[in-house]
């Protein structure tokens, strides 16, 4: 009979203080101190370390508390990524329910190789956006530079410029230039034809020995990426990249034309990101004039066009 009184005991005690850790883990740090604090949820992070952060910043008690409760209220699938307002007095339950909505900022990923308009449909996630957007973004082309952003919700489009461009210049800076006498200006448009002819980064520098060897020796480029840039979005296909390219499409009058002018293209067609800007301004060695992607989007090199032909031949293209 003592026996199974003090089991009691035991599991009252038990439970009592796992009420007392599970009330004291949940509620506010500090009651007295409304400061705000601005936390960020980074892409891709998990509970346990959004709880870690949490504790590390003190905004809650404890961060097995806090797992075990957003688990609870089935919020774990719920909580976004970005930048939330939150002070010490808010409690744990307070702050899961407030991790799921109302997040100040907005995590946007722009991809290596996107034009202006492309970047202007990923921008269409903020609040703030306006069509007009797009012919701000058009005049940067080439300098929004590629990565993952946390942009205000409330931003409009000149900081989202400049957030870009000041990203592109900070970048640009890693860029070796010591051995080129090309500009600034061509590094960055041969970059932007990179993006779109190469499907894998290591072929960025020899497909660069090969834009570079035809400009020395005066022979039009005869990119395809540049017809496409010139021909805007296609209705037939959906997209800003025509692939089904007809020999009337590469006839287009554009000075961004390759088939039709020598030389770089008067800009850039699309943003590149830095490995494609090394490329650029350090290409290969090599005596290639020809190129082509097999469906496994690896290139094949070629010094004469019979090699080039040979090429199409063997890789079914």
């Amino acid at each position: 009979m003592k026996k199974i009184s003090f089991v009691v005991i035991l599991i009252i005690l038990i439970v009592g203080l796992a009420a007392v850790w599970w009330k004291n883990g949940t509620s506010a740090v500090n009651r007295q101190n409304p400061a705000p604090t601005i936390f960020v949820i980074e892409k891709g992070q998990g509970i346990r370390d959004v709880a870690n952060k949490l504790k590390q910043e003190n905004l809650i008690k404890d961060p097995v508390v806090f797992f075990l409760l957003v688990k609870q209220l089935g919020l774990d699938g719920k909580i976004q990524a970005g930048s939330f307002r939150l002070n010490q007095t808010m409690t744990a339950d307070e702050i899961a329910n407030g991790l799921t909505h109302g997040t100040l900022d907005i995590w946007l990923t722009i991809p290596e190789g996107k034009r202006a308009e492309e970047i202007a449909v990923i921008l269409k996630s903020i609040p703030t956006y306006q069509e007009t957007w797009v012919e701000r973004l058009s005049q940067q082309e080439g300098y929004l530079f590629p990565d993952t952003y946390l942009i205000p919700r409330d931003a409009d489009i000149d900081q989202i410029v400049s957030i870009l461009t000041n990203t592109f210049e900070s970048k640009f800076k890693e860029v070796t230039t010591q051995n080129t006498t090309l500009s600034k200006e061509e590094i960055v448009t041969i970059a932007s034809l990179l993006e779109r002819e190469a499907k894998l980064a290591e072929d960025y520098p020899m497909v660069s020995s090969v834009i570079a060897n035809r400009l020395d020796i005066g022979m039009a480029l005869q990119i395809d990426a540049t017809v496409q840039y010139a021909l805007g979005y296609s209705e037939e296909e959906k997209t800003w990249w025509k692939k089904g390219l007809t020999y009337e499409d590469l006839e287009i009058n554009s000075p961004y034309n390759t088939y039709q002018n020598t030389g770089v293209p008067p800009g850039p067609i699309s943003n590149p990101g830095l490995s494609a800007l090394q490329a650029a301004a350090n290409p290969a060695t090599s005596d290639y004039l020809f190129y082509i992607s097999d469906s496994t989007g690896h290139n094949h090199y070629a010094k004469t066009n019979e090699e080039h032909n040979a090429n199409i031949k063997k890789y079914g293209l």
